[in-house]
């Protein structure tokens, strides 16, 4: 079993969300949502919102904050929320099947049978 290292202390956890355990609107981000920081760190800021905000210069997903950070990403996407409701980040979803184009079935069947050749 794991023991817990400082990173890990659930006390600090609760502390940095501010004894959140979702954000307040129902914004759903998705692991692979890519965050992109509007703004640089001010001062006086929380110091995982200045991170945030350093890391996301270029695009970062979700899941590779959370790994940088090395904080669960439940706790991350409270934080996002955070930046997010102040216009600090934008956050750019995936496209969704819906929305995205597939290609035609017989072309998929088309590369498959190729594979198959190979």
């Amino acid at each position: 079993m794991k023991r817990l290292g400082p990173d890990d202390d659930p006390d600090r956890l609760y502390t940095v969300t501010g004894g959140r355990s979702r954000s307040a609107d129902d914004r759903t981000l998705d692991l692979v949502t890519l965050i992109v920081s509007e703004c640089d760190p001010t001062p006086g800021m929380q110091s995982e919102h200045a991170r945030i905000l350093t890391m996301c210069r270029r695009p970062l997903a979700v899941v590779e904050v959370a790994a940088e950070l090395r904080m669960p990403v439940s706790v991350v996407r409270i934080l996002l929320s955070d930046l997010l409701d102040r216009g600090q980040v934008t956050a750019r979803h995936p496209r969704t099947p819906a929305t995205a184009q597939l290609p035609a079935a017989d072309l998929l069947k088309e590369v498959l049978d190729a594979l198959h050749r190979l």
